[in-house]
């Protein structure tokens, strides 16, 4: 299950949330076997974010993936992240900042699941 957490310095209504949420949904597929199916997400508008020495719109995004060692898919789904955050709260894409982490173990539902299931 990937977890996304977006920050943004901008405020976020629930319209625009459910836009970003369909719209990552959409491109959490360019990772080999997530879906939407499998997403969390998290949103957090009116953060008190500065980049570049600036208080311009920005966003810092934080995209924690299990069992994706070659990090594939995920100049993609930056790309469209970057993209979303722009046409939905008007962030250009060079002030989306993207962290990836990947996860070794993950539980769900109170059950361990280790990537060494899928190996």
């Amino acid at each position: 299950m990937p977890f996304v957490v977006t920050r943004a310095n901008v405020p976020i209504s629930t319209e625009q949330e459910v836009a970003l949420k369909e719209r990552l949904g959409r491109a959490i597929v360019h990772v080999p076997d997530k879906s939407e199916a499998g997403l969390l997400l998290a949103f957090e508008g009116g953060a008190h974010l500065w980049a570049a020495g600036g208080d311009e719109p920005c966003a810092y995004v934080e995209a924690s993936v299990f069992a994706n060692d070659g990090h594939a898919g995920y100049e993609a789904l930056s790309a469209d992240a970057a993209q979303a955050l722009q046409d939905v709260l008007g962030i250009p894409p060079e002030r989306v900042y993207v962290r990836f982490s990947d996860i070794p173990v993950w539980s769900v539902g109170g059950m361990l699941v280790d990537r060494r299931m899928f190996a």
